[in-house]
């Protein structure tokens, strides 16, 4: 039996522990068996204290399971913790280790695939500072700001976006293509790849990647479809900001700090887009959450936003205090977490083909960009594959749901 020579133990007790996982966990997901002389857990407790190596096809299957290169196991030493940029959710603490592991896999795959987008912006010559990113400052009032972000993305009125929308997926792709037109890539990520890999709501919303040339959006799409319209314009403040983070609910923290600062101020930017004051039903302070509920649900039918955005809103125009406000997020999120759970029971109803759910999720600025270059013979199959997150062979299906690049790709050939 072939073993991994020249494995420091380190490496494998750092993978595991940076995956979330615990040693019986990651003992059960390489598929170690217990024997008359070790348990599974015995055998990885003794890789990890270096008494044993594992084989190569272990080593193999321990890589697939933390998810990290089979190369990262050959290192003299642990590497340094990847810069996840600030963290701007005020219930970070209240996750697991596994779904810290499982957001810091998402953030390094989105991280490496957003850095592989700026080497093909360099290499086609596309390469362009984007004078956006990075213009606003929290010293702006959120009036001034708003204004910005209006004519920034061509939205000219006062007016709820929303209202003129049929429903609450065209808002989100109206103001989705908008973004993209400004230079920014807008993914919707919320797993790694499988739905044994889902990131919960609570682990994060939200994600941005402040970079002047290639900056990235991702939205966690485990998230109510009327939730990303707002969750989109939120991160695409932080990329004016020029702050890179993780966001994730709001909450009714006092802006004491400057993280706290920037989330608030991108919470009202968001808001106020959506949901303009002047909007807003001129009522007196609601102190009964039937009443709430009941005024939120019909501001939220006609303007095509969450009813948790909404509430948020109260919150914030003073309309409900901050017990009322929370009592009713634990209540839309437990009525999101029951319909989440009814839909998996109904999981084997016929959907969208893998495409078109890919297309969705991917966006089209980056198909297109992949595509475009893909056409010019400036990039391979492979890294188009790496890219865009799927397998070689899916890259030219996924193009041809662009109209404009049916047809036009080279066939895969041995690159």
């Amino acid at each position: 039996m072939s073993r991994a020579e020249n494995i420091n133990p380190l490496i494998l007790t750092w993978a595991r522990e940076t995956a979330g996982l615990s040693i019986e966990d990651a003992a059960r997901r390489i598929g170690l068996t217990s024997s008359a002389k070790d348990t599974d857990v015995e055998k990885l407790i003794a890789m990890e204290a270096g008494e044993k190596s594992p084989t190569r096809r272990q080593l193999m299957k321990i890589a697939e399971s933390y998810r990290r290169p089979l190369t990262t196991f050959y290192r003299s030493e642990p590497p340094q913790m990847g810069d996840r940029g600030e963290d701007f959710r005020s219930g970070a603490g209240d996750v697991s280790r596994e779904e810290i592991g499982r957001l810091d896999a998402l953030l390094r795959d989105v991280k490496a695939r957003q850095g592989m987008v700026r080497g093909i912006l360099e290499d086609d010559e596309e390469l362009r500072e984007l004078p956006y990113v990075g213009a606003f400052s929290l010293d702006m009032t959120v009036a001034n700001a708003v204004s910005d972000v209006r004519g920034i993305l061509g939205l000219d009125t006062a007016d709820p976006p929303g209202s003129k929308h049929a429903s609450t997926s065209k808002l989100f792709a109206d103001l989705r293509h908008r973004i993209e037109n400004t230079g920014v890539f807008v993914l919707l990520i919320g797993d790694l790849g499988s739905h044994h890999s889902k990131i919960d709501l609570k682990v994060f919303r939200g994600f941005a990647i402040a970079d002047s040339y290639a900056p990235f959006i991702v939205i966690n799409d485990q998230d109510a479809e009327a939730a990303r319209s707002f969750t989109l314009i939120h991160e695409f403040v932080h990329i004016l900001l020029g702050s890179t983070g993780v966001s994730g609910a709001p909450s009714t923290v006092a802006a004491t700090t400057r993280i706290d600062r920037v989330e608030r101020f991108c919470n009202d930017i968001a808001g106020e887009i959506l949901l303009p004051s002047e909007s807003l039903p001129k009522t007196d302070k609601i102190e009964n959450i039937d009443a709430a509920i009941e005024a939120i649900a019909e501001i939220s039918t006609i303007c095509k936003v969450s009813d948790p955005m909404v509430a948020y809103r109260f919150f914030r125009t003073k309309r409900i205090n901050a017990g009322l406000y929370s009592e009713l997020v634990a209540i839309y999120y437990a009525r999101w977490s029951a319909f989440k759970k009814r839909r998996k029971e109904k999981a084997g109803d016929t959907g969208p083909s893998y495409y078109t759910v890919r297309k969705h999720r991917l966006g089209d600025a980056l198909i297109g960009l992949v595509g475009r270059t893909l056409k010019g013979g400036e990039l391979t199959h492979t890294k188009a594959a790496k890219v865009l997150g799927v397998k070689p062979s899916s890259v030219e299906p996924l193009l041809r749901t662009i109209p404009s690049l049916a047809g036009a790709i080279p066939v895969n050939g041995a690159n």
